[in-house]
């Protein structure tokens, strides 16, 4: 309502003063923005910081257009720095000042040789703050004040500015993935080192941001079939995988995050320790790989979602090691706190951080040997999960699934994809799938299954009704099978197959997901358990016209329009 409108831009200048404003993901301070210390852990100067480190990124993607578009190359390390800063802002990834403010004074360092380069070549560059900062270290905390979100007054294009950015985080993780197996795409960066440019214009319009909103959907897509091919050549198709969850008697390593060239390393130098390895959280679908599975002491997944682990990792007794983000602040008295290990943009205040090699190698040794002196993991449940529904392993059971649809034995395919999180709000999740009709097949993947995947739903005709393909950069492969499912049944448009969106959000990740799935043509999507705080009155307005994009209601109501 306009009263709302009112006092929300009353409490945003309220904020601006308070110098911290973060409003990136779900859980975010009353659905408008923290403005004193993070729903996440994340302290007002962490926040600072990532202002700070986010305007050095746009600046030094700013110049480096520039010199794209004038016909000059740049090196590698360029594009490399804008993926691993941009990662290292996504929500609950790094929590240390000192790393933040590391990766700052690398991208001044850069900015000053691509200034450098720009004036030797004579290229013209554009007249923004973030390309004129010089960079010194006595202004580094007005900076960052300045480079908050709330730089921007206009709430519509501060929105599409935003949405944009949060995009682009998502985007850099998941190219920071393939990037670690060898795969990479310039006009990934190319095109990400233009979104900033755009970005970075105080006088960009909305025409042009919503357009580059609907680019960053479509370079998602290319981002995420990227890591699906790295995956996929280094480690094998996913496959149908029984997952144990329970425990074994011997000391274990638990990792988690979503690397998996991480997993990889650590198997190869637990083999033979006497060391069992556990996956926690979205590390769960590095079960589903033949090339990990094989190894025998990967033994199970402890635990659940991310926002579980001050409890489980209580009871695990050995060490932890962080590929990614979803790292939830310890309590001081935390038993764990100093066995826990962070890697890539991940870091935390008195974690040990491990660094790669210049061949990519990561020395686990430290790990290994903390773990051989610790317990063997509390067991606190016991069974199997089953997963590994990628798209290769669903093209292999086609024919059964067509034959499922054509005899009316599956009505309908629900997406459900997304993040898990605390609010009691995302109860429904579990509520949805429980009640859904027992001729409905539920598609799968992010950590939002696991509001779900213990459940007995059953079978129909030896389908699963809870299909996992893996992380949440495999929504992809859900993509990838309804462009399948409406060539085999000839439809007109993806919109006219069996299959409806009800996707749980939390983080960047989960945003690039939703821009690419509107790039793809997809509409009716409906998210929850809130909608996004960054996403003002018209620029919803905007993709609920477009796309018909909506949040959701009560499980009864949304279980009669979505499913009847």
């Amino acid at each position: 309502s306009e009263n709302n409108i009112i006092e929300i831009n009353i409490e945003l200048r309220n904020m601006a003063e308070n110098k911290m404003f973060c409003f990136q993901c779900q859980e975010t301070a009353k659905g408008t923005g923290c403005t004193i210390q993070g729903v996440c852990g994340k302290k007002a100067d962490t926040s600072r910081w990532q202002d700070l480190l986010l305007g050095v990124v746009r600046g030094v993607a700013t110049i480096a257009d520039s010199l794209r578009k004038a016909g000059i190359e740049t090196n590698q390390e360029v594009g490399d720095y804008l993926v691993d800063a941009l990662f290292a802002t996504i929500t609950n990834a790094n929590f240390d000042d000192q790393a933040i403010l590391n990766k700052v004074d690398n991208g001044v360092r850069i900015k000053h040789e691509l200034l450098s380069l720009a004036k030797e070549k004579n290229v013209t560059l554009p007249d923004y703050q973030e390309v004129n900062w010089g960079g010194e270290k006595a202004d580094y905390e007005a900076e960052g004040n300045r480079e908050g979100v709330l730089r921007t007054e206009n709430e519509d294009i501060r929105s599409l500015k935003e949405l944009t950015v949060l995009g682009l985080k998502g985007m850099a993780a998941y190219y920071e993935h393939a990037s670690r197996l060898n795969e990479r795409n310039e006009e990934i960066i190319a095109f990400i080192e233009k979104a900033l440019a755009i970005v970075s214009n105080p006088a960009a319009d909305m025409d042009t941001l919503l357009a580059t909103v609907m680019e960053t959907g479509k370079f998602g897509v290319d981002a995420m079939a990227l890591l699906d091919k790295a995956n996929t050549q280094a480690y094998g198709n996913p496959e149908l995988t029984k997952v144990n969850i329970g425990t074994g008697s011997r000391p274990g390593i638990l990792i988690s995050g979503h690397d998996l060239k991480d997993i990889e390393q650590l198997l190869e130098q637990t083999e033979g320790t006497g060391v069992d390895v556990y996956t926690h959280g979205e590390m769960l679908p590095a079960h589903y790989y033949p090339q990990l599975k094989k190894y025998k002491h990967l033994v199970g997944n402890y635990g659940n979602a991310w926002w579980k682990q001050k409890e489980e990792f209580e009871t695990f007794n050995g060490p932890i090691v962080f590929t990614t983000n979803c790292i939830v602040p310890p309590s001081p008295k935390a038993s764990y706190k100093d066995r826990v290990f962070t890697t890539n943009a991940t870091g935390f205040p008195g974690w040990k951080h491990i660094l790669a090699d210049e061949n990519g190698h990561k020395d686990f040794s430290e790990v290994i040997e903390i773990a051989k002196t610790c317990k063997a993991p509390t067991a606190i449940e016991q069974g199997e999960i089953i997963g590994g529904f990628a798209h290769a392993q669903v093209f292999a059971l086609a024919d059964q699934v067509v034959e499922a649809v054509k005899s009316g034995a599956i009505r309908k395919f629900v997406v459900m994809s997304g993040c898990d999180g605390r609010m009691k709000s995302r109860d429904y999740y579990t509520e949805f799938a429980a009640q859904l009709p027992k001729d409905t097949v539920i598609l799968t993947s992010g950590c939002a299954k696991f509001k779900y995947n213990k459940l007995n739903l059953g079978d129909i005709n030896g389908i699963p009704r809870v299909l996992d393909a893996g992380q949440c950069n495999d929504s992809y492969s859900w993509a990838v099978v309804a462009l399948k499912l409406k060539e085999i049944f000839g439809a007109n448009d993806i919109n006219d197959l069996p299959i409806e969106f009800n996707i749980a959000w939390y983080e960047q990740k989960a945003v690039i997901v939703l821009l690419a799935l509107l790039y793809l043509g997809i509409k009716n999507i409906h998210i929850g358990p809130t909608l996004p705080a960054f996403v003002s009155p018209n620029v919803l307005k905007v993709l609920v016209e477009n796309f018909g994009l909506g949040g959701i209601t009560s499980v009864e109501e949304d279980l009669k329009s979505m499913v009847g």
